[in-house]
């Protein structure tokens, strides 16, 4: 493995660790979608593209349904939206980092 893969993908996991610390702290989501897009030169045409293209969008629909259960408290199911996002969120990141460790990349579209 090149000095330059390496780095990448110890990057890729220190990304992960900060989306999965954003459960209990979720300003190192923020964090985490800032080194994503300032770095993703580092890992493209690599496997690990696949894992920050992951976490992007683990990022943004997160984001997407948390200000949907903002909107629909009022009628009473922003809690549940919340949850489903939440649960949601956990399981992105869990498989993410379960194909890192297996070196394998992320799906194409998703």
């Amino acid at each position: 493995m090149t000095q330059d893969l390496q780095k990448a993908r110890d990057l890729t996991q220190i990304v992960y660790f900060l989306y999965a610390a954003s459960v209990f702290a979720g300003i190192t989501a923020l964090i985490a979608i800032i080194i994503n897009y300032l770095k993703q030169d580092a890992v493209a045409g690599t496997w690990l593209e696949s894992h920050f293209r992951w976490q992007m969008r683990t990022f943004w629909f997160t984001l997407l349904w948390c200000a949907v259960g903002w909107l629909t408290f009022i009628v009473g199911i922003g809690f549940l939206v919340w949850g489903v996002a939440g649960i949601w969120a956990i399981y992105r990141i869990v498989k993410g980092m379960l194909n890192f460790y297996d070196n394998k990349p992320m799906y194409q579209n998703a």
